[in-house]
């Protein structure tokens, strides 16, 4: 069989929508699963149904390993082109879409292909920056200089292209860019854009330079929601037999998909995602929907998992068949986190709704264990604002909410401290290892023997886990180290029956 392009596309006689020439109006920093099947995929959409007709140049952001795996060198080779699956469950149905992108033109590498990068700046129909460069790519390093061929961080090569850009088109109207910022950190854009001013202050770069980057160009604060497994390694022989061609970056990911951007309407009229029917919004304030997904979606995460991995359970489709553990789910979602969230509540039961199908995916093993890594700052993060605004509308405490908070305690309480983690076992005998920061596991161990109130009481009350003392928050602790006791006696699952009546 041939490698996948244009030609052997053709040949096979393959019917699908493909896009061979448009102009490069998108410069992409970060070629990974994840853009490939958000980004990528979307504007391959919006080039089908909205006349969008532009294509991606794809930058890869760090040096090649030497002697390995060279992903821009396969892209090239396939002039772009990959085939994308989404699977998952969508309205009551197993659903296994087949597409094959064809919105990437090619693939420079920042290091080895600079001045190519550099070339793009000159392109008049170039008018996005997309970036995905991990949560660790958007830092301000002062050790980065102007002469730099690229600067080592991602803010500063970019800072380099935006200057590139301003020297070409000067102030000329409309040559600026609409940043989309993919990374997972708080105001991704806003961080971004400080970072990028950082630089510029830092080179002397003119002082016209920064007005432009405020007049002629918007970083946008975005909120992401996929799931991306990316290559399907035992099966991508398989797949590459039926549509009889090779791809060697086949990507996959869930039918599921989620993009708000935080920036002005005219946003709306360049990336025309509405008429392509794209779940993608523009908004003023992405804040509401980032806790959204958060507090429900993994908030729901982390309230359940670690009980449910205590009843028995190993898998995240699985916990969706029980009809208790789903109940309990179901529960924490709609009775406590919902009523502390902004949005309209129909709105708030439709993303609800669609978690339960996202967490019933047939094409995803999603491990419990590998969900319990960092549970304490996650329950941090996730699960207790939701109680603590729950209590504070309520004047209650909320049952499955303190449930978890039992559950993570239990999940915690291991016998043997060792260099990877803390070792644990559940009723059953099976052995499992506790992950968390080397702080948390040696207090934990330090409290293996404490009775159910001792513990409770000394987790609650530690600052470091949770930024304050949750003993403060009147009958909690007692809650708490009842369902402790209780959990001893009767088990998580049992538990989880008590706290859905």
């Amino acid at each position: 069989m041939k490698k996948i392009n244009y030609d052997v596309l053709q040949e096979i006689g393959y019917n699908g929508y493909v896009l061979k020439d448009a102009p490069e109006k998108v410069l992409q920093f970060g070629e990974g699963n994840f853009m490939r099947a958000f980004i990528d995929y979307f504007i391959d959409e919006m080039n089908e149904k909205a006349g969008f007709n532009g294509k991606i140049v794809l930058v890869q952001p760090i040096r090649n390993p030497e002697g390995g795996f060279r992903l821009n060198d396969v892209i090239n080779e396939q002039e772009g082109l990959y085939t994308l699956y989404l699977r998952g469950f969508a309205d009551g149905r197993k659903v296994n879409d087949k597409r094959v992108i064809s919105s990437v033109s090619r693939c420079l590498n920042a290091y080895e292909d600079y001045e190519a990068v550099m070339e793009c700046a000159k392109n008049p129909d170039l008018r996005f920056i997309a970036c995905n460069t991990t949560e660790a790519g958007i830092q301000y390093d002062p050790s980065n200089n102007f002469e730099d061929k690229p600067a080592d961080t991602y803010p500063g090569k970019l800072t380099q292209f935006l200057y590139r850009r301003y020297e070409i088109f000067g102030n000329e109207e409309g040559k600026g860019f609409i940043i989309l910022s993919c990374e997972l950190i708080d105001n991704n854009g806003k961080e971004l854009e400080k970072c990028v001013k950082q630089y510029a202050k830092q080179w002397n770069l003119p002082e016209e330079f920064i007005k432009w980057l405020d007049k002629e160009n918007v970083f946008c604060s975005t909120l992401v929601d996929r799931i991306v497994t990316g290559f399907p390694r035992g099966e991508a022989e398989k797949l590459n037999e039926e549509n009889g061609y090779i791809d060697n970056i086949i990507d996959t990911g869930e039918i599921f998909g989620f993009y708000v951007i935080e920036g002005p309407e005219f946003i709306k009229k360049e990336f025309p995602f509405e008429k392509a029917g794209l779940p993608i919004i523009v908004t003023d304030n992405h804040k509401p929907y980032k806790q959204r997904k958060v507090r429900i979606l993994n908030g729901a995460h982390t309230s359940f998992v670690l009980g449910a991995y205590l009843a028995g359970q190993n898998i995240v489709r699985d916990c969706m068949e029980d009809k208790v553990i789903n109940d309990f789910m179901n529960k924490t979602i709609y009775e406590e986190i919902i009523p502390t969230l902004t949005l309209p509540k129909e709105e708030l039961n439709e993303f609800a709704a669609s978690v339960t199908e996202r967490f019933k995916n047939p094409f995803i093993d999603h491990q419990l264990l590998s969900i319990s890594l960092n549970s304490t700052s996650k329950w941090k993060a996730r699960v207790m604002p939701s109680m603590i605004q729950y209590i504070d509308i309520k004047g209650e405490i909320p049952a499955c909410i303190a449930a978890s908070l039992a559950f993570y305690i239990s999940f915690y309480n291991g016998e043997e401290l060792t260099e990877k983690g803390l070792v644990a076992h559940r009723s059953n005998g099976d052995e499992y290892m506790i992950q968390d920061d080397r702080s948390v596991l040696e207090f934990f161990y330090e409290h293996r023997n404490d009775d159910a109130a001792t513990l409770v009481h000394a987790v609650l009350s530690n600052e470091d886990f949770f930024g304050e003392d949750l003993t403060k928050i009147e009958g909690l602790e007692e809650i708490v180290a009842k369902d402790l006791i209780f959990m001893k006696e009767n088990g998580a699952y049992e538990l989880m029956k008590k706290c859905i009546g």
